[in-house]
């Protein structure tokens, strides 16, 4: 990963812009720490801070065409850039190895930059800079994987750069660049325009489970473009899993082909995991690395290691969203891990769950066209979410996430089937089951049976389920019930809604006090990482217990109308819930019980009422135990 910042019409003298240049690029260091690179040009100004993945000996940045009239710096890959050269009209010769350097005779040979974008296959934030014409273009990819952001000067400037640190300092505004777009002819024009985007009514392509495992299987493959060394981020869930399986059998291949497999920086693959102590993902993420035969790493973390963590992931993430706050701490206290052990570059399972429907909630989607519009709208979203904790959680210790589930001719086949083949059938199916199913090859098996079928786990609960209720008791200890009352009055826009929600909102605004700061955030109801019109596919609205009714798959579950807080639920009640449940689930019951005053099981009895082998509470939509 590495970090851009761009300055253009600033009324700066050379000295004192480049000096602003310099200044501005050390708050994306982090991102890059392998080289600095700085031009300025009249009143322009473009910096780069590098992590060197391909070509790390020449690609150096901002890349110039040779008669050095047009100046580049990306952020990102393409995974492409090899048959991109046999395409171009007029042939090119390369100057350095770098796949980015593609984008300058693609930007030169087309008098349409958006047919060149929708020709990249990638992940990637840039800028050009045509000093002749004083031209300024730049893009985000597809789903804004990268990020990227844009600001205004007082003295009428115009800023990029990769994180809004860059910006907070020295634009009176600032905003997230659209993913999907790019600026142009000084306006921003939307360049990702997919049939599953803009369709009015829901897609209705045919399912071919053998069309789902080879394009994946490509995507992965893809993203292997690498001459650092690299590896898996395996939690034992299926996504992660899977994306390890799949590099598995490719590097198995890139080793035999190999002149010299021990020229080679790993020639085992290595897979990571963490959590707390005794947790879940760890536990699983070994039993899938002992079956593919990996060399595995597998780091704990401590609740005051991931409690004082808090204010510095807040400032890399930029963002005061509880669910990716959570989410984010532990991947970034493993990517530090990662980094020491001199790997730059790693495979990630995002963007499954909003592609399959994979998520809790989806089992509650009342027809196709609701299950499509959900995953649509999950989709356009994650550059909010998953992308930015994704990238900004590795790249705050210069490492580089790459999601092939985000690649974006699987994405095209998977949003452009019918939505109808995704759905759970009332509970019949579980979650992500295309997905399972496309992978269940049990005469070649990817992954064990356990593991392939494996429900769904929360990053956030996998790594312990200890950590969520340390963040809450922390946000408890320092948001008193009167700040609460009036948080409405201190935050107006997206007013936090919880204590914990309350405390990072103030770290946040202690990191960017300015009011563009706050606009970069997404606001808005969520249960269980859903939209708002998820929130009323339960019957009886959202302010309905409802745990997933999904038989034959996780047992029979239980609806319990909302009457008051707690009050609606009594322990006779609780206990005379004998239906499966994994570990969520029971301490679940186990803090309400705490809360109205009666004693706390001990584990043998806790075990007996809730046996540990499936959960379905997990999803409850009340709002007291949503975050649970």
């Amino acid at each position: 990963m590495c970090g851009i910042i761009a300055i253009f019409r600033s009324t700066l003298s050379q000295t004192d812009l480049r000096k602003l240049l310099i200044d501005s690029a050390k708050q994306l260091r982090h991102r890059g720490p392998d080289w600095s690179g700085y031009m300025v040009l009249g009143n322009a100004a473009i910096g780069h801070e590098r992590l060197a993945i391909v070509d790390p000996e020449s690609g150096s940045q901002p890349l110039t065409t040779k008669d050095g009239n047009v100046i580049l710096a990306v952020n990102g890959e393409v995974y492409n850039y090899k048959e991109l050269y046999q395409q171009l009209q007029t042939p090119y010769s390369p100057v350095t190895g770098s796949d980015c350097e593609v984008i300058l005779p693609l930007f030169e040979q087309t008098t349409d930059p958006t047919v060149f974008l929708n020709q990249l296959r990638g992940m990637f934030a840039f800028v050009i800079y045509d000093k002749t014409t004083g031209q300024v273009f730049a893009a985000r990819d597809h789903l804004g994987i990268i990020p990227l952001y844009m600001g205004w000067g007082a003295d009428g400037s115009l800023w990029f750069a990769s994180e809004m640190k860059a910006l907070a300092g020295h634009c009176s505004t600032y905003r997230q660049f659209p993913p999907g777009a790019c600026f142009h002819n000084n306006e921003i024009k939307q360049w990702y325009n997919p049939s599953w985007a803009t369709a009015v009514d829901r897609p209705t392509g045919p399912l071919s489970l053998e069309l789902v495992r080879s394009h994946f299987t490509k995507a992965v493959e893809r993203r292997l473009m690498t001459d650092v060394p690299w590896g898996v981020l395996l939690s034992g869930g299926l996504d992660s899993s899977l994306v390890a399986s799949v590099a598995l059998r490719l590097h198995a291949d890139m080793v035999a082909k190999h002149d010299d497999a021990t020229q080679m920086w790993f020639p085992k693959l290595h897979t990571f995991s963490v959590g707390l102590e005794n947790s879940p993902d760890l536990k699983m993420a070994k039993q899938v690395a002992d079956f593919l035969g990996t060399v595995h790493h597998s780091y704990t973390y401590t609740l005051d290691e991931g409690l004082d963590a808090i204010k510095e992931v807040i400032w890399h993430l930029e963002t005061y969203d509880v669910t990716t706050i959570r989410a984010a701490t532990p991947m970034y206290l493993m990517s530090r891990k990662i980094k020491a052990m001199g790997v730059k570059m790693v495979l990630s399972g995002e963007g499954a769950d909003e592609l399959f429907g994979g998520y809790l909630y989806f089992h509650h989607a009342p027809n196709a066209d609701e299950f499509f519009l959900e995953t649509r709208d999950k989709m356009l979203k994650l550059h909010e979410f998953d992308c930015l904790r994704a990238n900004k959680a590795t790249s705050a210790w210069g490492v580089e996430a790459r999601v092939p589930f985000l690649d974006a001719d699987f994405i095209d086949y998977v949003m452009g089937m019918d939505a109808s083949h995704k759905m759970t059938e009332a509970g019949a199916k579980m979650e992500k089951h295309v997905l399972r199913q496309a992978f269940d090859t049990p005469e070649n098996p990817y992954l064990p049976k356990e593991v392939l079928w494996r429900q769904k786990e929360q990053f956030s609960d996998g790594v312990g389920y200890g950590w969520i209720d340390a963040l809450r008791d922390a946000a408890e200890a320092e948001v008193t019930d009167e700040m609460m009352g009036l948080a409405q009055f201190r935050f107006p826009k997206n007013t936090p809604a919880t204590k914990e929600a309350y405390r990072y909102r103030v770290i946040f605004e202690q990191h960017f006090p300015q009011p563009s700061a706050v606009d970069t955030v997404p606001g808005g109801k969520s249960i269980a990482c859903s939209t708002e019109r998820a929130m009323q596919w339960n019957e009886g609205g959202p302010e309905t217990i409802r745990v997933d009714p999904v038989s034959a798959v996780h047992h029979t579950c239980v609806t319990q109308p909302l009457k008051s807080e707690l009050t609606a639920l009594d322990v006779p009640f609780l206990e005379s819930m004998k239906q499966p449940m994994q570990p969520a689930g029971r301490r679940w019951i186990n803090r309400l019980q705490v809360k109205m005053g009666h004693q706390q099981q001990n584990e043998r009895s806790l075990n007996e009422l809730c046996p540990p082998q499936v959960l379905c509470w997990k999803n409850c939509t009340h709002r007291i135990c949503r975050n649970s």
